[in-house]
């Protein structure tokens, strides 16, 4: 069973579910000449509530009839598969590894029409590496290939640079930021990283803030 932190599916008529649906809104219609199908979604530090905000948000995009992939690839401490409620035994790091797993993509199935998961799986001991490689565009393309939208979740962008080397192969980045925890200066330094490697940051959602500032965009 999902985790009760899915706001948007347990109180789907909250100012804070409303206010995910909007951020989606916004995301599909940033730029018509650039459109956003592929989505990293990180934040400066561990605890800034960056993979319910994702998983929050993949459910508003498969409420709204769009076939959404929600990707862990947050490799060094995944939480997806907790989040939903799901097995990790077979996930992103097995697609880096078997030639026949990105074929045949362990996609599972979620209590959310449209909304598929692919968990993190085993840990590798080289993270960075095998999201900044070659294979990785091969699996953003064949995962794009079955969804409208394909999210990934990711490690803080200041504790590894494994957001940064993925976020140069999708179409943006959101960046979450806790309210009264996150430091400023984090912050303008998670920004500046993902800057750095011309990364598309396309926004930021404020977690954990009162209910008239929980987006901005």
């Amino acid at each position: 069973m999902a985790n009760s932190n899915l706001i948007t599916l347990s109180q789907p008529r909250s100012a804070a579910a409303e206010a995910y649906r909007s951020l989606r809104t916004n995301l599909m219609f940033s730029s018509v000449e650039d459109p956003i199908r592929t989505l990293l979604v990180t934040s400066a530090a561990r605890d800034d509530q960056k993979s319910i905000t994702l998983a929050n948000l993949a459910v508003t995009f498969a409420q709204g009839g769009n076939k959404t992939i929600l990707v862990d690839a947050d490799l060094r401490q995944p939480k997806q598969h907790d989040i939903w409620g799901i097995n990790n035994s077979r996930g992103l790091s097995g697609m880096m590894l078997d030639d026949s797993a990105i074929a045949d993509a362990p996609v599972q199935a979620s209590e959310v029409d449209n909304l598929q998961i692919v968990t993190a799986g085993d840990s590798p001991p080289n993270p960075a590496d095998l999201l900044g490689g070659k294979r990785m565009e091969a699996i953003i393309a064949a995962l794009t290939e079955q969804a409208d939208y394909v999210l990934f979740d990711s490690p803080p962008i200041l504790a590894a640079t494994d957001a940064a080397l993925l976020g140069i192969k999708l179409d943006g980045a959101l960046l979450a930021i806790r309210a009264g925890d996150t430091r400023r200066d984090h912050t303008a330094q998670a920004r500046q990283a993902l800057e750095r490697v011309h990364v598309r940051i396309v926004g930021a959602v404020l977690t954990n803030a009162p209910r008239e500032n929980r987006v901005a965009y």
